[in-house]
């Protein structure tokens, strides 16, 4: 029988999942289980690298984790990045196979240590928001990763873990580290309701998301003040219309979306109707979540308690690959 690939994909744990992470990304980690031996990561230590609040982030991790099962995710597939210290370790050790001209051309940096400077009082940029991305080869490489499931703006992070795995395997003369590749798979690209020229994102504020937990009416009302036209006329689809138009299509609601897409071409397309359809569609897909995510929400102490025992399984292999890499570096294991 042929061994599995594996696929690793990690979150932030910034706070309530909208339909943009949902549809973005969570929907094709739920499917990718029932094919790839899967390991998603809920990361922690990344949400560090930006100013934040030590309670907010440990509530914001168990939020993100009842979340992540509610959605569908296995729990046995999921670890959290404190629990599993050899990411860390790891990651100081590719700091020493990573140039600090790499770093300083991710682009990630540079628009995160822009926020941050306008943020913080002091102009405080911290060390971390540099290197995370070298915490981020260690996140995929610690699992000896075949794939990591990505969009088109974060090929460059993967390429940087390209790029250590291969110096550390030159300058240890053995191949040790397989190179991951990327698995593109079509995601669509989820825009704000309230300004579709940009990405839906809770950070840019409450009318900018749709939360897959919301109340039905919630959701009714976000969707029947979604922009539609701007005003303006280029012959082509809006922003806003092609967004409701992707927001349905991601619902798997394809009849509804053949037919108001041929009622768009003939000109006789009535926003108000394509925004109802829209509305029942998202609350169709959130019905089954809401009502998971409220037995969890009851049962924490249960949820916490399989979280933890995963990455206690989920580390073993992780320590299986730091023992060996050590080896190689000429680093000294601990003899328990």
């Amino acid at each position: 029988m042929e061994e599995k690939k594996t696929v690793l994909s990690c979150i932030q744990p910034t706070g309530d999942m909208h339909f943009g992470n949902y549809f973005g990304a969570v929907q094709n980690w739920v499917h990718l289980q029932d094919t790839y031996d899967c390991y998603y990561g809920v990361v922690d230590y990344h949400a560090m690298t930006m100013p934040y609040n030590p309670k907010k982030l440990r509530s914001n991790t168990w939020d993100l984790i009842i979340n992540l099962m509610s959605a569908g995710v296995d729990p046995k597939n999921l670890f959290i990045q404190s629990m599993v210290p050899e990411h860390a370790e790891l990651s100081w050790i590719f700091n020493c196979f990573c140039s600090f001209g790499q770093l300083t051309r991710m682009t990630q940096f540079k628009d995160k240590s822009s926020q941050s400077n306008q943020s913080s009082e002091d102009g405080f940029i911290a060390a971390g928001l540099l290197t995370y991305p070298i915490l981020q080869a260690a996140d995929i490489l610690v699992y000896r990763a075949d794939f990591v499931p990505v969009g088109k703006d974060q090929e460059q992070h993967l390429e940087l873990s390209r790029n250590i795995a291969q110096r550390f395997n030159n300058q240890m003369g053995k191949e040790y580290f397989k190179l991951p590749e990327c698995l593109f798979t079509e995601t669509p690209k989820v825009m704000s309701p309230a300004d579709p020229t940009r990405k839906m994102s809770k950070s840019a504020g409450e009318k900018h998301a749709i939360s897959i937990f919301a109340d039905p009416d919630r959701i009714r009302k976000q969707i029947k003040s979604a922009v539609t036209d701007t005003g303006e006329s280029s012959g082509e689809m809006s922003p806003g219309v092609a967004n409701l138009f992707s927001l349905l299509k991601a619902s798997n609601e394809m009849d509804s979306y053949n037919s108001l897409m041929e009622d768009y071409k003939k000109g006789s397309l009535k926003y108000s109707e394509l925004k109802e359809v829209v509305a029942e569609a998202l609350v169709k897909v959130s019905d089954p979540f809401r009502e998971k995510r409220a037995k969890l929400v009851a049962n924490k102490k249960d949820v916490k308690y399989q979280i933890k025992q995963a990455s206690i399984r989920i580390r073993g292999r992780a320590q299986e690959t730091l023992r060996e890499v050590k080896e190689l570096a000429g680093l000294l294991n601990a003899k328990m």
